[in-house]
């Protein structure tokens, strides 16, 4: 009696070769998020984790921020761009862009990892105006600048807190529109 040739049954082979691309696709996601990369987003997430209790504690009002910025060693940090910066700063304030924040660049403006730094960003000004626009909450400056100069080893940060008009003479604001 003659064999009949087998016959592929088309839906099984078609379940079976999308199982085995579906393993050979894990392997490689593993693959690459086991291979050393340039960008970590599970540590930057733990990083700002980590930073986050610290940055509470670290939140001062506009009349102790004016105060410690009057010590001598004390280091003011504008963190928007040199032409927000040009336009309008807080008085004494030093700008470095934060797209600009390498190690080596943060050692040659800032110094001593245990100098103390204040930093500010559009978001304590109510003006939302040219040169302090307001940015999401979520996505103020001062957040990302303060995960990074802690991610850095910079740990003697201070933040202001609140909002305030650039025209409030407690902001001691300088540029073109002071």
């Amino acid at each position: 009696m003659p064999t009949q040739p087998a016959r592929i049954h088309l839906p099984t082979l078609a379940a079976a070769l999308l199982l085995s691309g579906g393993f050979i696709l894990l392997g490689m996601m593993a693959d690459a998020q086991e291979a050393p990369g340039q960008i970590d987003y599970a540590g930057f997430q733990a990083l700002t984790a980590e930073a986050a209790p610290h940055r509470q504690a670290r939140l001062v009002q506009i009349e102790t921020f004016n105060d410690m910025r009057a010590e001598p060693g004390t280091l003011v940090i504008d963190a928007r761009s040199a032409e927000a910066f040009a336009l309008g700063h807080i008085e004494g304030a030093v700008n470095l862009n934060f797209a600009d924040f390498t190690e080596e660049k943060l050692a040659k403006v800032i110094g001593s990892k245990d100098r103390r730094i204040l930093i500010y960003c559009n978001n304590n000004f109510t003006d939302n105006v040219a040169p302090v626009m307001l940015k999401r909450a979520p996505l103020a400056l001062n957040i990302a600048t303060y995960v990074n100069l802690y991610g850095y080893g910079y740990q003697n940060v201070y933040e202001l807190d609140g909002a305030y008009s650039f025209s409030d003479p407690r902001m001691n604001w300088a540029g073109a529109e002071g």
